[in-house]
């Protein structure tokens, strides 16, 4: 009779065998079954390579039927706070259940928030570990000090910095290592939105780049100096740096600066921390007539003037890809790290009008929201 291994399979799972085969592999589970059981007969060494065969294929079953009984553990590091990330998580949590991941049933969440203190998040980091995370999912900042913490449970970055550039891949199409993820575009970005400020402002000549000073100034934004200097040459502008806490008193003293070295628009470096102050930065802005360009569009929705920038919430949508991918098997060391695809640009008309500038309609033609 004709060696059907499918009709195997179903004849062994119709009886229960696959729960489960026996650890100690094909050779101790011959005993369990025979494989003439199956209705048909053949013998010598060619009934012994059929058998191993039969095995691998159960073996292969009754793993994933294992994983798929299994709940997994999905880890989340902020150096923000949630009500920062609230929309951004929740982008993320419906593209797993999309994928079949439903919380409560095979998956389960850990939120850590390092509440903009950065010297808590290799703490925080350390926790999830313990917690016996499967998966780590980390942003802005907290790839890196995840990464101290673990070099073998996956690290998935759903937005941050180069990561190649800090030395937590090889390279883009092969990481390498235990972090994948998305990568934010550096000089690229920057350039575009200088480039924009200056239609704007056509007689640009020098920006001011509010920066985070101490705690909250870490590898990311040195990227980001690094990539600011690069664009501001190429367009030949002059570039005033204004190193300053994220509190009101320092940020009031950083535009008063700004305004003294007379600069005429403000861009400020990107991350959590500064996010989170984005409505005292962007009501300052307005304060000394200081036209501001930044990343994230929730700054114009507090208040300021543009914003060009990734699509966040897509980020996150395409970090739970990652996520599903590595849940089925895959490695991180495999997966390719991507960047943006989808970018918005973001104009607040009532703004410019109370700082007194007007946006000239070949730019607010470009823009993807227009708040009036």
């Amino acid at each position: 009779m004709t060696f059907n291994p499918k009709s195997a399979i179903e004849n062994l799972k119709s009886e229960g065998s696959t729960e489960c085969l026996s650890e100690s592999g094909p050779s101790d589970s011959v005993n369990r079954f025979s494989i003439l059981d199956f209705g048909f007969s053949i013998s010598g060494s060619r009934t012994q390579s059929l058998f191993f065969t039969l095995w691998a294929l159960l073996f292969a079953l009754c793993s994933s039927a294992q994983a798929q009984g299994k709940t997994f553990r999905i880890g989340y590091l902020d150096p923000s706070s949630p009500s920062v990330t609230e929309h951004l998580l929740k982008a993320f949590r419906d593209e797993m259940s999309k994928r079949g991941w439903i919380e409560g049933k095979n998956v389960i969440y850990d939120y850590r928030f390092a509440e903009l203190k950065s010297e808590r998040q290799i703490e925080l980091a350390r926790e999830l570990v313990q917690w016996k995370a499967d998966v780590i999912v980390a942003a802005g900042g907290a790839p890196n000090a995840t990464r101290k913490v673990t070099s073998s449970i996956p690290i998935v970055v759903a937005s941050g910095i180069d990561l190649v550039q800090a030395g937590l891949a090889q390279s883009l199409s092969r990481p390498a290592g235990n972090v994948t993820g998305l990568s934010i575009l550096g000089p690229e970005l920057i350039t575009k939105r200088l480039e924009i400020i200056k239609e704007v402002i056509p007689k640009l000549s020098t920006v001011g780049v509010l920066m985070r000073a101490g705690a909250g100034a870490g590898t990311g934004q040195q990227q980001q100096m690094e990539e600011i200097r690069i664009a501001a040459s190429s367009l030949r502008l002059a570039l005033v740096e204004l190193p300053s806490e994220m509190n009101p008193d320092a940020l009031d003293r950083a535009f008063k600066e700004a305004r003294a070295k007379h600069a005429q628009v403000i861009i400020p470096t990107a991350g959590r921390i500064t996010l989170a102050a984005r409505k005292p930065i962007t009501e300052f802005a307005i304060k000394y007539r200081l036209p501001a360009i930044y990343q994230e569009q929730e700054f114009v929705d507090a208040g300021g003037l543009m914003s060009y920038g990734p699509d966040f919430s897509d980020l996150y949508r395409r970090a739970a890809i990652f996520v599903d991918k590595i849940l089925k098997g895959a490695k991180p060391a495999d997966l390719p790290i991507e960047q943006p695809t989808k970018f918005t640009f973001v104009v607040n008309l009532n703004t410019a009008t109370q700082i007194g500038i007007t946006i000239p309609p070949n730019v607010l033609a470009r823009a993807d929201r227009v708040i009036r």
